[in-house]
């Protein structure tokens, strides 16, 4: 039943969304006193007055109900301060419900949505509201909402290996942002973003010019911008062979960037430090092990789906580089049991590893499948994984033949080790 005051507050957001003024509201069928006093709260709704102005608002009365958890902005405040599964799950019904209130407000409830999903691993959920919040932020015309929309779908898009619309979308977020002499903040995470995408698009001289500008953006800092930009700089040159910068520019971040700034970016650079150690030349596995082993509390903190799957997967890295192969099966199978919460390139990694583990068991459909997964990533315009990839499949090949041209080695010597 619709009550008061909660009907008129509701009539007063609908009409005024649609920037009409009580006059054009009541027509002929109203008058301007009595909608006056429904939407001061004064007078109780009849079911007639309810039905009129439904119909000329384009609504339906159940409209003018108050959502279950309150309004929008109520929602967006729960959010804010807690976050619990509880009040995101307020603020997907509210804004399901309110689609009247003003863009920049749906526009903040999408990216609160969007951000909820990425922290779950959830990207392709992720994109869904970053797809729409783009095209709210195209509505609005505000350059600092279209950038940022912009950038967060290029991230997620690279995080699915959709390579060529994630360059799209970094490349015009960048130049928004340069021709729009946006702040700081916006612009080194435009170039956040475009450089990682550059990257895996195998456009390395290009993320390497825009790395050294967004390390001269962020000097000064110590906060989780420079700390995100310290990582994607050692990603850059790790990908370019030059090792001891990367690893110099990950010990920077490790070393000046606090737990208490940001424990998801503190465990994640660990992690990232982890891989750097195992595909460095040559690999340091007991290096990779420490970075497991201060990553793994934090999880007791910070353990979402998709951080626990990024540390067992480095787990399995770590087994297999060090011969422990049943160790490495067995954490890969404790991750197919469950949904993947990892980017694309995380899970085509663990495709590689099954494969490689395959062929070290003499089972020849590892060849096929690293082979496929190359061709799939050159398909995709994943560069740079296509041209890891094909360097492994060279690498797995000569290792299977063994010392000797013995196809069997392989699985000897894994018996040997187990």
């Amino acid at each position: 039943m619709l009550r008061q005051p909660a009907f008129g507050r509701r009539l007063r957001k609908l009409r005024t969304a649609q920037g009409l003024s009580q006059t054009a509201l009541a027509g002929d069928g109203m008058s301007t006193g009595y909608l006056s006093r429904l939407e001061s709260g004064a007078r109780q709704p009849t079911e007639r007055a309810v039905a009129y102005l439904a119909e000329r608002l384009g609504r339906k009365p159940d409209d003018f109900e108050e959502p279950a958890g309150g309004s929008l902005a109520h929602a967006l405040t729960l959010v804010a301060s807690t976050g619990s599964e509880d009040a995101v799950e307020t603020l997907r019904e509210a804004l399901a419900a309110e689609q009247h209130e003003a863009p920049v407000l749906r526009w903040q409830a999408l990216w609160q949505l969007a951000r909820h999903r990425r922290l779950q691993g959830d990207h392709e959920g992720e994109r869904g509201y970053l797809e729409e919040l783009v095209r709210l932020g195209d509505e609005v015309a505000l350059t600092e909402l279209r950038v940022r929309g912009l950038t967060r779908l290029a991230r997620c898009l690279r995080s699915l290996g959709e390579i060529s619309t994630a360059l799209d979308a970094a490349v015009t977020a960048h130049h928004l942002a340069r021709d729009g002499a946006l702040g700081v903040e916006d612009r080194a995470t435009v170039l956040l973003a475009l450089v990682s995408v550059e990257a895996e698009a195998g456009r390395l001289p290009d993320a390497r010019a825009h790395t050294d500008e967004l390390t001269v953006l962020v000097e000064g800092r110590t906060d989780t911008l420079w700390a995100e930009a310290m990582w994607t700089a050692a990603a850059v040159r790790m990908r370019q062979g030059d090792y001891p910068a990367a690893q110099h520019c990950l010990e920077q971040a490790l070393e000046k960037f606090s737990s208490g700034e940001d424990l998801v970016l503190w465990l994640r650079l660990r992690l990232a430090a982890g891989r750097l150690h195992l595909q460095k030349v040559p690999a340091d596995p007991r290096a990779a092990e420490r970075c497991v082993a201060a990553a793994e509390p934090a999880l007791a903190f910070v353990g979402t789906p998709g951080l626990r799957q990024e540390l067992t997967a480095l787990k399995a890295d770590l087994a297999f580089l060090t011969g422990n192969y049943d160790d490495a099966r067995t954490l890969l199978g404790e991750l197919a049991r469950e949904q993947p919460r990892m980017t694309y390139r995380d899970r085509v990694r663990l495709d590689i590893l099954r494969h490689q583990l395959r062929i070290l068991s003499g089972d020849e459909s590892g060849v096929a499948g690293l082979r496929a997964l190359a061709e799939q990533a050159q398909a995709d315009a994943n560069i740079d994984l296509a041209a890891e990839i094909w360097r492994i499949l060279a690498e797995a090949l000569a290792q299977s033949r063994g010392p000797a041209g013995d196809p069997a080695a392989p699985a000897a010597r894994e018996r040997d080790i187990a």
